[in-house]
């Protein structure tokens, strides 16, 4: 397109300066001599000497698709129209991205260069820093919205030493005759699949890796020219007078299955600027987000600093469409919600308790409900002592007793200590032993290995084979027995057999505008989505619900595996074909409602839905879809039977950040207070919506949650709504603090993530492995399969906490 303009520009284009969006979009600021016209396109490519190296010939046309009228953007802007008008939008936004898009590898709507910031996260990983622009339109007009941002990229460097570092094997030289394992294999494969790399031998040209061979390089052979079988090795040693030092390594492999291009890793480059799109490990995680995490103070300049570098002032292009972006943050307004009271039990010292700064201390209070746990075990599969795992469990069912639980001091059965490979085994042993007693196994308490890696399956053969709820705690924990540490898994044992922590104190007063007033349900719902790159795996839905109305803190949350990447719930109402009752109504949504009217003895009359992980572009589909699913599943119970519903989407991954104008009005972090409400100027000019700071901030800058009201039915006012989510948050059962995301929606997150671990390892390397002379086989997406049920005891606590 570059090359159009340079050529026909003045002739054909009038002299104008279009915006291209990289695809097919192709804007002008005014009307073109011509509605289509055909253009042949030479590009010549040279090489370092000058010499042409490739000559191509492309056919670009250029045909009037749309015109843009600005004004439909005026009159939504001043609320004269409902219908956004995407399409301004949309050539507005190509405007301000074709600078920076020239000059930076796009991610997204992010924008990185190596020239901003760079730094090593370990294992073949580099951290890019750089920015994040979206226009959006607001109450306020049309608003640039701009971020610092930092993700993770491939370095540029050597296949070899890229290889050493993602594998931990140090100084490659000395690992060149190394043979690699099957799981080393995998990994690789799964790293490198979809990667461009440069290489140095003969004419400098690029691939994009498609797998790695299965076999040494040493042992790859191919059809010559002369139709002949050639060793690899042999080629580059005849054709370039390479000898191979890496031949025991696999090669890499580009091209397709029929026809496979080997190219030996020692002779490839990674190609720089490419995002790595993997999930990153622990380590690397820890290392990005301390390249990531800014002070606001820090954050606020850093994006000054950017809009100053951007000039958009002197932008082209943004004159040529009259695009006029200030070089000031936007100053806005906002309130700040006062903090709920928290209920304990009026026993302790400590009836009720208002945080300060968005968090508070329960050390003279004790829990609102507490549990009673009469049988308990513990199960040590760390190298500690059986006698030092005894010790912890002695403080820890103190530190319970002493906030308020009703706990037996003595095990049901003796504190056992195993070996971490007899995992299955050993939980089953202590599952019969208990069984045997006749006495049925209320909490199992677990040191986990020294090593990490076996969580999930511990959860999945406690929650979906066993029926046992169980509480993990890390062997370092164990060892030191701080009181906070006591103090917080004394919190999660309570709510996971059958207590409560704290409640609201308006709640327990039925002084909550529209929650208290009558029997009202609310729900969270999320869908966990597979990492990039597991094609196989399933998507997992999850939905929790209140249990306990008016206090609204027990929750009660199902599982359920859908396709790949569907967003849309599927099981929150179905038709089951059963073969004795014929046609059942079933569903998430229809489970719960039964089962709220199973522990309140009331049937809901109103329905809050805290709906998180939608992206603005399928607000109306999710809407349609999962509006739908729940009338049918009210239905289900009762042909009359439609409670009124708000749905509220949760968006937590966005760029709008608050910065603080006074100093003395911020907590210790330096971010604004908790409590935190917007809902003018940089909010939707129509619709509901508005943005909360619940939380304290910790380190960095806090995020703000965007809440967008998509449906009422129960006529919340912004005040109500506000006031009540913000509450919510203080209702979180494992901490004492205010969480950053209202509770139901939190839970829901858990427990998809929770349920991932339940089919953790099913599939795994399947795809990845096969037969064959350098094959690089491809995962296929395999079909879903339903998740292992959970046990009916852990459905009825919250075990996702």
């Amino acid at each position: 397109m570059k090359e159009l303009l340079e050529k026909h520009g003045k002739t054909h284009f009038n002299g104008c300066l279009p915006a291209y969006d990289g695809r097919k979009g192709f804007y002008t600021a005014g009307a073109l001599p011509f509605t289509s016209k055909d253009f042949n396109i030479q590009l010549i490519d040279r090489d370092e000497s000058g010499d042409i190296k490739r000559e191509r010939e492309f056919k670009v046309s250029v045909k009037l698709a749309s015109r843009a009228d600005i004004n439909h953007l005026r009159q939504f802007l001043q609320c004269k129209s409902r219908e956004a008008p995407h399409d301004i939008i949309q050539v507005l936004d190509v405007v301000l991205r074709e600078s920076p898009s020239k000059n930076c590898t796009v991610v997204g709507r992010s924008f990185f260069a190596p020239g901003f910031h760079k730094s090593e996260i370990g294992f073949g990983v580099e951290c890019w820093k750089g920015f994040y622009q979206s226009l959006r339109p607001t109450q306020m007009g049309m608003s640039l919205n701009m971020d610092v941002s930092a993700t993770a990229f491939y370095e540029p460097i050597s296949v070899v030493d890229f290889v050493a570092k993602y594998l931990n094997l140090g100084d490659p030289r000395r690992a060149a005759s190394k043979t690699f394992s099957e799981s080393d294999q995998i990994k690789l494969k799964k790293a490198l699949r979809g990667v461009k790399v440069e290489v140095a031998h003969g004419e400098s040209k690029r691939y994009r890796v498609s797998g790695i061979t299965s076999q040494p390089t040493k042992k790859l052979k191919f059809l010559a020219e002369d139709k002949r079988e050639k060793l690899v090795i042999e080629y580059f040693q005849e054709r370039y007078n390479i000898s191979l030092r890496y031949a025991s390594w696999p090669a890499l492999q580009s091209g397709n299955e029929p026809k496979p291009i080997y190219l030996p890793m020692e002779l490839c480059k990674i190609v720089e600027g490419q995002k790595y799109s993997k999930k990153l490990n622990d380590r690397q995680v820890t290392a990005l987000l301390r390249e990531a995490c800014r002070r606001p103070r820090e954050r606020e300049e850093s994006i000054r600093r950017i809009a100053e570098n951007n000039n958009y002032e002197n932008d082209k292009l943004a004159k040529e469409f009259g695009v006029h972006v200030k070089k000031e943050l936007v100053c806005i307004d906002a309130h700040v919600l006062p903090p709920p009271v928290i209920k304990y039990n009026d026993y302790g010292r400590d009836r009720t308790i208002r945080p300060r700064m968005g968090q508070w201390n329960m050390i003279n209070a004790k829990m609102y409900n507490g549990a009673k746990v009469n049988f308990w075990t513990c199960l040590n599969f760390s190298s500690l002592s059986t006698q030092i795992a005894s010790g912890f469990c002695h403080d820890l069912f103190s530190m319970c007793r002493n906030k308020g639980m009703d706990v037996n001091p003595n095990p049901i059965y003796p504190v056992q200590s195993s070996h971490p490979n007899q995992i299955e085994r050993a939980l089953s042993d202590v599952h019969r032993a208990c069984n045997d007693q006749r006495k049925a196994l209320q909490l199992l308490i677990i040191i986990l290995p020294d090593l990490s890696g076996n969580y999930g399956r511990i959860k999945r053969v406690c929650e979906t084979e066993l029926g046992i709820v169980s509480q993990c705690c890390q062997p370092k924990h164990a060892r030191k027995c701080s009181p906070q540490y006591l103090e917080n898994v004394a919190l999660k044992i309570n709510v996971k057999t059958g207590g409560r922590n704290s409640v609201l104190e308006d709640a327990i007063a039925r002084n909550i505008p529209v929650l208290t007033d009558i029997p009202t349900i609310i729900f969270g719902a999320d869908v966990s989505h597979p990492q990039p790159g597991e094609d196989s795996s399933p998507s997992i839905a999850a939905v929790v619900a209140s249990m306990d109305w008016p206090a609204v803190t027990t929750y009660r949350g199902l599982v359920s595996a859908q396709q790949h990447r569907e967003e849309i719930i599927q099981d929150l109402f179905n038709v089951q074909q059963d073969p004795t009752r014929g046609q059942v109504n079933a569903g998430m949504i229809r489970e719960l409602l039964i089962a709220f009217k199973r522990t309140t003895n009331e049937k809901p009359k109103r329905i809050i839905f805290y709906r998180d992980g939608v992206s603005e572009g399928q607000f109306s589909h999710v809407l349609l879809s999962e509006m739908d699913a729940i009338r049918k599943a009210c239905q289900s119970l009762e042909e009359s039977y439609l409670p009124p519903v708000t749905f509220i989407v949760v968006q937590k991954r966005h760029h709008t950040r608050f910065f603080p104008t006074n100093p003395s009005q911020t907590d210790k972090s330096g971010n604004i207070q908790p409590g935190t409400v917007v809902d003018r100027m940089i909010c939707h000019p129509l619709e509901f919506d508005f943005y909360l700071c619940s939380h304290a901030g910790i380190q960095g800058t806090s995020r703000p949650v965007h809440y967008h009201v998509l449906f009422d039915e129960n006529k919340f006012t912004a005040d109500n709504l506000q006031k009540l989510t913000n509450n919510l948050c203080y209702t979180y059962a494992r901490c004492t603090r205010s969480v950053s995301v209202v509770p139901p929606a939190y839970y829901a997150h858990l427990a998809a993530f929770r349920a991932r671990y339940y089919i953790e390892g099913e599939g795994a390397g399947a795809a990845d492995a096969g037969p064959g002379k350098g094959a690089a086989v491809r995962r296929e997406a395999a079909s879903v399969r339903p998740l292992p049920p959970l046990s009916p005891n852990i459905k009825d606590v919250m075990f996702f906490c």
